[in-house]
């Protein structure tokens, strides 16, 4: 046994919403190979004790644009179609394969220590993602984002996004057996139309890939497409070209409508809710509590670091439940251990690894996360899910563990040089923005 974890208390996140207190957790081969209330006989290399820590599955980060950390703080307090259309895409305009990586690089920092162990990512440049997820040790499922604007015919053979989806898939599809994966993403049905939709569903269905897009993020993105389609709403015209014949994540869900909901129910589609940045934005909050009636996985997402503006999945843990709350004036509308539940198992299913993780249990890959709550705000504790979700934060993670192997230790990422990557980062920021990053 490589690594037990001693007198830990333990939030499986199982049915029964089970907290294990006082108990032994041992890893081995990159899996979890004993769960039990006293030590096991195997003897570890090393033993980390448990006491005053809490013990949770990994958080699976369902939506994101992670090289947009460098855009943090650049363009605050618009409306969506402002903050994206005025300031953000001509700034992306000026992004480079380097700044790319950079900014990747960044994120996957900051989610680490944070206790996030796998993400879904759609951005452009894929290939400088994929580079920099290779190299943090983390789970991911990636995806270049097609966008195809204009009255012109499209041609998948010579367009260069579809290009780099192809070249992403070969060089990146079940890297490290499957560590990494790679989907299809069409950026939306504003930013695309029915040809690239068709050579999409096509290519993934061929190729066995998942597929990542935005779904009804506004309420002026989702009545526009009605306008356009004959009254069809996105999700209607993406279920007909048939781009929910794959495992499929749909971002945002803020304006579904219930025929839009039953189609993503009947499909499997995850709707990914990022709540932070809805409400940041103002785009509104998705119906959580009537898309699971209605059997749909939701899962969590924190969007892009821009309109954010972090990557901090117990953020989106607390948003997810009081906005809900709020929203539907009901106090059980998502629960806490809904919410955890939303940011770990569902994440994990979302990125079609249901069998891998997003729990604590024998013959789960060791991805986890570890909490110290011996803080003030953690104390007294009535109530660990609770804690988790409504109190806990991102810095109350002091160890983040994938595949057994330890990717972040109170401030030290023993397999990265953070401080390389703070400075590449604030190098490419002066760049884009022409100041000078602290």
């Amino acid at each position: 046994m490589e690594t037990l974890f001693s007198g830990i208390t333990v939030v499986p996140v199982d049915e029964r919403d089970t907290v294990l207190r006082d108990a032994y957790v041992g890893i081995a081969g990159g899996k979890i190979t004993y769960i039990g209330d006293r030590p096991p006989e195997a003897k570890a290399a090393r033993v980390i004790s448990g006491a005053n820590k809490v013990m949770i599955p990994g958080l699976c980060n369902a939506h994101t644009h992670i090289p947009m950390t460098l855009l943090r703080g650049y363009a605050d307090d618009y409306d969506l179609h402002t903050w994206l259309h005025d300031h953000i895409f001509p700034a992306e305009e000026r992004l480079t394969e380097d700044m790319i990586y950079e900014g990747a690089r960044l994120a996957v920092l900051e989610m680490l220590a944070g206790g996030t162990v796998a993400f879904t990512e759609m951005y452009g440049q894929m290939m400088q993602v994929g580079r920099a997820a290779a190299e943090s040790g983390m789970k991911a499922n990636i995806a270049q984002a097609l966008i195809h604007i204009g009255s012109g015919a499209y041609d998948a053979k010579t367009d260069a996004r579809f290009a780099q989806t192809r070249e992403l898939a070969d060089a990146y599809h079940d890297y490290d057996n499957g560590r990494i994966r790679v989907d299809v993403s069409i950026h939306a049905e504003y930013t695309s139309g029915p040809a690239v939709w068709e050579e999409a569903a096509r290519y993934a269905i061929d190729r066995g890939l998942g597929m990542n897009l935005h779904l009804s993020e506004t309420r002026e993105e989702h009545e526009a497409c009605k306008t356009r389609r004959n009254g069809r709403t996105p999700a209607q015209v993406f279920h007909a070209a048939r781009l929910f014949n794959v495992r499929t994540t749909a971002a945002h869900c803020v304006w579904l409508e219930n025929d839009d909901i039953e189609i993503l129910g009947e499909m499997g589609v995850t709707a990914a809710h990022c709540p932070v940045s809805n409400a940041k934005l103002v785009s509104g909050t998705a119906n959580v509590p009537l898309m699971q009636q209605r059997g749909v996985n939701v899962a969590l997402g924190t969007d892009g670091a821009a309109s954010n503006n972090s990557l901090d999945m117990f953020e989106e843990m607390k948003a997810a439940a009081i906005l809900n709350k709020l929203a539907r004036r009901d106090p059980e509308a998502v629960k806490a251990a809904d919410a955890l539940r939303m940011a770990t198992a569902n994440g994990y299913l979302a990125q079609g690894r249901a069998g891998e993780g997003g729990r604590i249990q024998v013959g789960c890959e060791a991805d986890l996360a570890v909490l110290d709550f011996d803080k003030p705000h953690l104390t007294p504790c009535h109530n660990v899910i609770s804690h988790l979700v409504y109190a806990a934060r991102a810095s109350d993670v002091c160890l983040t563990m994938v595949r057994g192997k330890i990717l972040y230790e109170n401030g030290e990422f023993p397999a990265l040089d953070a401080e390389k990557i703070k400075a590449g980062a604030r190098k490419a920021a002066e760049t884009i923005a022409g100041s000078r990053h602290y």
